[in-house]
């Protein structure tokens, strides 16, 4: 009810009043506001045009920013407010999610209506008003809390939002300290508690670590999780129970009750019981789980495989696993493969032969599987040691720095289809490293780029790397970020075409974090002065600029042109130390001799070759730049084809190029 002048309003009489005010702003659009509604009453403008109200309001307005004002009151607000955005109606309506939930303790609904908002990508907002709502109430809420983030990870709210919501809680821990004294504790033990329900990995405490300043709370929950809780025996009990539980269950609890189900499932055959029992957990957002439990039972009992995947199949069929569900299922095993091989030896052929029956069976689509960024059948045995080797080969590339010897090794392991593989292997590894290793990767690229690698297969491997961006956030706190400078680095470095971002982001949903990795890359290309601080992005290191190579090795030629010493000229070239950009040694000197109409630059080429500094490979690809790019050299040199094919001629004679250079070149003659 609201307070009159002479006691308090009916909700007859308040209907009237505010009836009466929108009729008298309907019929004055252009004049201001009559009245303003203020918590528990009613404030009218200058003229009280309620004359046919049945009670008598004794309005005022009141300016809230007026010092003059001093009676306490609040301020009014005024009716015609400005309309809200999509996140204040998501703000809003969040908060009436959570109180729900903490009422009803029911997480399918909370799920559900978390996904009616449809506006995804506010959901670290959710996290971090959760907790922090959490954070003011008893353990039972704590503990509901918890339990809700376990049970919307991953499918609703994604590893990524959960890692930005905790850093957004640990960044206003200030403010939540204001009026909740032990947040520092409590905000350590809900970050703990994620850790333990595999929600948050434990790399998080040392990569948000690096993010604060030593002073700040915010480092000293991170202290308090890993010192007071993470760090003490059986600490996954004690931060399970600390809260002392509640009506739901742990993801833990949930886990073995899911064994629990399936052994005794294996145990009296019964399909419809088994059933009932799953659905009775009410956590359908993590019947992967059951999926994955179901096949490693399988996979150990193989007398009990008919009986488990009659009850996939039947729990697919009467729509209790869903399609999505299920393929993720398969998916989480299909990855962890290697390991359950240490156990099972058969698992690979045991799974090889399971997946196909379930596609034919009509229980898990192929589709669904593509989804999850899986396929099926699984790797084969020549990827799965194409990758371990890899792994060496980067490895012994970060300690050696040694260009020439990855290229090497590359072709010897003679698997060009799986340049995307390595490519993604090398940036993953690389971005859990320091700035040195992400230069020379940054470095090495445009070395591939020139060497073996197409444009194609670059393209690939940042679309794998885009792809699996969220998974690979668990582990590295600043995945998407270092990914856009990489993918930035790679144009500034004429590895990839600024128009390549386009077909990248093509294979890529529209939202989603590698969609919005390749819009952070393309404000990182358009920045200002973006060429010298994207080779700058790590902060130097090993390798040097394109550009500021390019730069030397025409400074360098230009000297050799105007009266300089063969042999110095070469010393030069040997100290670029970039042998894998050789190639453009041997394009700019063509070109010069061109430009400058002097021949004896081949003379230099002569010198190179002749001692070992320019291979055959990097001079035909010096050759073949120049072939490529003739249309436009002819624009200002109008014989530069003619001159062209006598440098080939010369080059054959003396066997600088691979034979079969000079077959692509007679449609020049």
């Amino acid at each position: 009810m609201m307070a009159s002048s002479e006691g308090f309003l009916t909700n007859g009489q308040q209907k009237k009043l505010e009836l009466a005010a929108t009729q008298n702003l309907l019929s004055s659009p252009e004049s201001p506001p009559l009245f303003a509604v203020k918590k528990g009453g009613i404030a009218c403008g200058k003229e009280n045009r309620g004359e046919d109200l049945d009670t008598e309001v004794d309005c005022s307005c009141i300016d809230g920013k007026d010092p003059n004002d001093v009676n306490g009151e609040e301020p009014y607000e005024l009716v015609g407010s400005p309309v809200l955005g999509p996140f204040d109606d998501y703000k809003r309506s969040v908060v009436s999610i959570i109180e729900e939930y903490f009422i009803s303790v029911d997480v399918q609904v909370a799920a559900s209506d978390l996904m009616e908002l449809g506006l995804s990508e506010y959901h670290p907002y959710f996290v971090k008003r959760l907790v922090s709502m959490a954070m003011d109430r008893g353990h039972r809420e704590k503990e509901k809390a918890s339990v809700l983030l376990s049970r919307l990870y991953p499918n609703i709210v994604s590893p990524d939002q959960i890692r930005v919501g905790f850093i957004r809680l640990l960044e206003s821990i200030g403010d939540l300290a204001l009026d909740i004294p032990d947040a520092v504790n409590v905000l350590a033990l809900f970050i703990s508690r994620a850790i333990v329900d595999e929600i948050l990995p434990p790399v998080f405490l040392a990569r948000a670590k690096k993010t604060l300043p030593d002073s700040s709370q915010g480092f000293q929950v991170i202290l308090t999780a890993e010192k007071s809780y993470l760090s003490a025996p059986h600490h996954t009990e004690l931060v399970e129970k600390k809260w002392g539980g509640s009506t739901c269950i742990t993801v833990e609890e949930t886990k073995r009750k899911i064994s629990e189900i399936l052994k005794e499932y294996v145990e009296n055959s019964d399909t419809r019981e088994a059933c009932r029992c799953i659905r009775e957990l009410g956590i359908s957002f993590f019947h992967h789980e059951v999926v994955k439990r179901a096949l490693v039972l399988a996979m150990e009992f193989q007398t009990s495989e008919p009986l488990l995947l009659k009850l996939l199949k039947e729990a697919a069929e009467a729509g209790l696993i869903s399609s999505s569900q299920m393929a993720k299922g398969f998916s989480r095993v299909a990855e962890s493969l290697d390991d359950l091989s240490l156990d099972i030896p058969s698992a690979k052929t045991l799974f090889e032969s399971i997946a196909p029956k379930a596609v034919s069976g009509g229980w898990l689509t192929l589709k669904e599987c593509n989804d999850q960024n899986e396929s099926l059948p699984i790797e084969d045995e020549k990827l799965r040691q194409y990758k371990k080797d890899t792994v060496i080969v980067i490895q012994e590339y970060f300690l050696s720095d040694d260009i020439p010897e990855v290229i090497r090794s590359l072709e010897d392991l003679g698997s060009p289809e799986y340049n995307p593989v390595f490519l993604k292997k090398l940036i993953t590894l690389a971005m859990d490293r320091k700035n040195k290793e992400k230069e020379m990767t940054s470095v090495l690229l445009p070395a591939l780029h020139m060497e073996m690698f197409s444009t194609e297969d670059f393209i690939n491997g940042f679309i794998m790397l885009l792809e699996s961006a969220e998974d690979t956030a668990l582990d590295i706190l600043e995945a998407s970020h270092e990914l856009a400078l990489f993918l930035a680095r790679a144009v500034i470095d004429d590895v990839l075409a600024p128009l390549d971002l386009e077909d990248i982001s093509n294979f890529l949903p529209l939202k989603s974090a590698g969609n919005e990795t390749i819009r952070s890359a393309r404000s990182l290309i358009t920045a200002t002065h973006a060429g010298e601080r994207l080779l700058r992005c790590w902060g130097g290191g090993t390798g040097q600029g394109v550009e500021d190579a390019k730069d030397k090795i025409w400074k360098l030629l230009e000297e050799y042109e105007t009266g300089g010493v063969i042999l110095e000229a070469c010393q030069c070239i040997r100290d670029l130390g970039m042998p894998f950009f050789n190639h453009e040694v041997v394009k700019k000197t063509l070109v010069m001799a061109m430009e400058k109409k002097n021949d004896m630059m081949l003379n230099l080429l002569q010198e190179c070759f002749a001692e070992g500094i320019i291979t055959t490979n990097q001079m035909t690809k010096g050759f073949g730049r120049i072939k490529d790019s003739l249309d436009d050299l002819s624009l200002d040199i109008p014989n530069a084809e003619e001159k062209f094919n006598s440098y080939v001629s010369h080059a054959e004679e003396n066997g600088w190029l691979h034979r079969d250079f000079g077959c692509s070149t007679e449609t020049l003659d």
